[in-house]
C-alpha cells in the first residue's frame, strides 16, 4: 500500500509534531555496531536486500553524466550496479565498511565511482551538487533522520531525485507493536524496526511520489521523491 492509499483516519497523532521512533542511538553505538558488521556484512544483508537494491537504481532513471550520491554506501555492495555513463560520490562514516567498500571498487575497476569517509548529518558537498542522492537502508539507524533528510535535500539539485530504501514502522495494530518491542535489539542488527514513516515523511518536508515495497515478506519500503 502507497503513503497516499492510506485511510487517514488510520493514522494517529499529528505528524508533524510526533516522535519519529522510541529508540534512541547515539553516534558512537551506530560506529560501533557497523564495525562488527563489516566482516559479515555483505553474506547476510547482501541476498536479503539486493531485491530492493535493483529496484532502487531502476526507479533512479539514471541517465549519461548523472552525479549519484550515496549516503551510507557501507561495504559498496551497491556500486557495481551503476552505469559507468554517471558519477558516483558514496559515503559512510564507518571506516572498515569504507575499507570493504574501495576494496570491492578497486576489484571491479569501478572509474566512475569515489568512496569518502563523512557523517551523513554533515555531508561536505555544496548545495543542489547532485542529480540524485540516495540513502539505502541508512536512515532508521541515524541519531538524526531529520538532519540527515535535511542534509540529502540541500545538496541535491531542485528538481532531483531522492530515494531512501528502508524499513519502517509498521501500520498495523499487531505488528507496530511487535516493531515497537523488538527495535532495542534490532538497533545491534543496524536498524531501528520503529521509524514512523508518515512522522520522517512529514517532518523531513520530503514529497514522495510513490512508496512501494520492494521485498517477500514485505519488509522494506522504497521511498521516491522529488527535490522541491
Amino acid at each position: 500500500m502507497g503513503l497516499f492509499d492510506r485511510d487517514q483516519d488510520s493514522i494517529e497523532g499529528d505528524v508533524a509534531t510526533r516522535a519519529l521512533s522510541e529508540t534512541p542511538v547515539e553516534s558512537a553505538f551506530v560506529v560501533a555496531v557497523y564495525e562488527r558488521l563489516a566482516h559479515f556484512y555483505d553474506v547476510f544483508f547482501g541476498p536479503l536486500l539486493h531485491g530492493g537494491r535493483v529496484v532502487a537504481i531502476d526507479r533512479m532513471g539514471i541517465r549519461p553524466g548523472d552525479r549519484i550520491l550515496e549516503v551510507g554506501v557501507g561495504t559498496g555492495i551497491n556500486t557495481p550496479l551503476y552505469p559507468d555513463t554517471c558519477h558516483v560520490t558514496g559515503i559512510d562514516l564507518s571506516v572498515p565498511m569504507l575499507e570493504k567498500a574501495r576494496e570491492r571498487v578497486a576489484r571491479r575497476g569501478l572509474g566512475h565511482v569515489e568512496l569518502r569517509q563523512m557523517d551523513a548529518a554533515n555531508l561536505e558537498f555544496e548545495d543542489g551538487a547532485f542529480d540524485i542522492v540516495y540513502a539505502p537502508y541508512l536512515v532508521n539507524v541515524v541519531p538524526d533522520p531529520l538532519r540527515v533528510a535535511a542534509e540529502m535535500r540541500r545538496v541535491c539539485r531542485p528538481g532531483g531525485t531522492i530515494i531512501i530504501v528502508n524499513h519502517f514502522l509498521s501500520t498495523g495494530p499487531v505488528m507496530s507493536r511487535v516493531d515497537r518491542l523488538v527495535a532495542p535489539l534490532t538497533v545491534h542488527l543496524g536498524f531501528k524496526s520503529d521509524l514512523d514513516l508518515d512522522a520522517f515523511v512529514a517532518q523531513a518536508q520530503l514529497t514522495p511520489v510513490s512508496v512501494e515495497k520492494v521485498s517477500v515478506p514485505p519488509l522494506w519500503s522504497l521511498v521516491t521523491c522529488i527535490n522541491e
